[in-house]
């Protein structure tokens, strides 16, 4: 097929829908497959696949208006571009597949302000979700898009992400297609890369027995970098418990500084350990003994899954699509939310047994075949498929 995948920015540092696309656009291009990139910027460039670069002009000040070019730019482009299939990672005035990563952006409008933990703070994201112009826009061209009668097949990481878009649009099963994030096992197997563990442990300063706990997240504050401090700091206010203590390793684009502030607050900057964004996650994935993702919402967050093809128990969310692969004690623990500091810090009490982690690694290496990339791309293959036979 000719396949044109279509997201604002090409960057795999940016978060997960970047680097899912930019991945799977090389997996696509390996499957025989003609591939497009088509975006405004670009950070890389896969291989093998012909990268479009729709530029918004200059005049285009506001992100409502590059958004708002791109569209235009993005239909022009397609119009001659004799594309079998059309697969957006963002809302667009016309596409054969949507696929909103972070969920649909009708649902972003109303619940916005749930990345907060602070009441005044929510408050306030509430009211500029409501009242955000890119946002409005983003939900605008959606709810045009899925309420045509040619509209696309709407695709969902997870039964979560799936109750949401039916909470805000009225689709047949025929307009939905739900698609479990999935991992490049090959890229992500512990036995492939001997020794990294080792080297990036040394890096760290960590020794053979430090117990680390590891977060992804580009949204420190939406993905709960201050309740997994705050549980660090439940641990280490226990003097019978410090040696269990984890250090915390944060890998991310977000600022650190106000998180550093509260470590430092709270006597558990030492275990702080800030090293920005990785466009190589092997490393930090080896290094670590478990993950940690106490996050508000994420429709199926790639990073666990990832953390669990790699064998590391994941302590997360019932918000996160991503848990719903798990058993909560064998695969790590599902928190009902966020706020639970006290189960995220007992959690991680539990995570300093060695027997108990390793139990635990052994089955989530036992799930590597459900979140096999291959199932992935043959289930999108028939999605794509799908898409064609309804346009016909």
């Amino acid at each position: 097929m000719k396949i044109a995948l279509i997201i604002l920015h090409a960057d795999p540092a940016r978060g997960g829908a970047e680097r899912y696309t930019f991945d799977l656009a090389q997996a696509l291009a390996r499957r025989g497959h003609e591939v497009s990139l088509i975006a405004s910027s670009f950070a890389d460039r896969p291989a093998g696949v012909e990268c479009i670069e729709l530029t918004p002009p200059r005049s285009a000040r506001t992100r409502t208006s590059q958004y708002d070019r791109f569209c235009d730019a993005l239909a022009a482009h397609t119009a001659s571009g004799g594309y079998d299939v059309t697969h957006a990672m963002l809302p667009l005035p016309a596409c054969d597949v949507y696929h909103p990563h972070a969920g649909v952006a009708a649902d972003a409008i109303l619940t916005g302000h749930r990345k907060h933990a602070s009441k005044f703070r929510r408050i306030l994201a509430k009211i500029f979700s409501r009242w955000s112009p890119r946002r409005r826009r983003f939900a605008q061209v959606e709810r045009d898009l899925l309420t045509r009668p040619s509209r696309p097949i709407t695709i969902c990481l997870s039964n979560y992400v799936a109750g949401t878009v039916r909470a805000h649009y009225d689709l047949n099963e025929s307009d939905l297609a739900t698609l479990f994030n999935s991992v490049d096992l090959a890229k992500y197997d512990p036995a492939t890369r001997p020794g990294e563990r080792r080297d990036y442990r040394q890096q760290l300063g960590a020794t053979d027995t430090t117990i680390i706990a590891l977060i992804v997240a580009q949204d420190f504050a939406r993905k709960g970098l201050r309740e997994a401090i705050e549980a660090i700091a439940r641990l280490n206010a226990d003097e019978e418990r410090i040696p269990t203590t984890p250090m915390l390793l944060i890998v991310g684009k977000d600022n650190p500084k106000p998180y550093q502030r509260l470590a430092a607050r709270l006597g558990v900057d030492v275990r702080m350990r800030f090293v920005g964004p990785a466009t190589d996650m092997y490393p930090p994935y080896a290094a670590a003994d478990y993950f940690v993702l106490p996050t508000r919402h994420d429709p199926c967050s790639l990073v666990v899954l990832e953390a669990l093809a790699m064998g590391l128990p994941v302590i997360s969310t019932r918000q996160n699509g991503a848990c719903e692969i798990m058993t909560p004690g064998q695969h790590g623990f599902v928190l009902d939310n966020a706020a639970d500091i006290r189960g995220l810090a007992t959690g991680m009490l539990s995570l300093a047994d060695a027997e108990t982690r390793l139990m635990m690694s052994n089955a989530c290496l036992a799930l590597r075949p459900k979140l096999s990339y291959d199932t992935h791309l043959a289930t999108l293959e028939e999605i794509y498929t799908r898409a064609i036979a309804r346009r016909a």
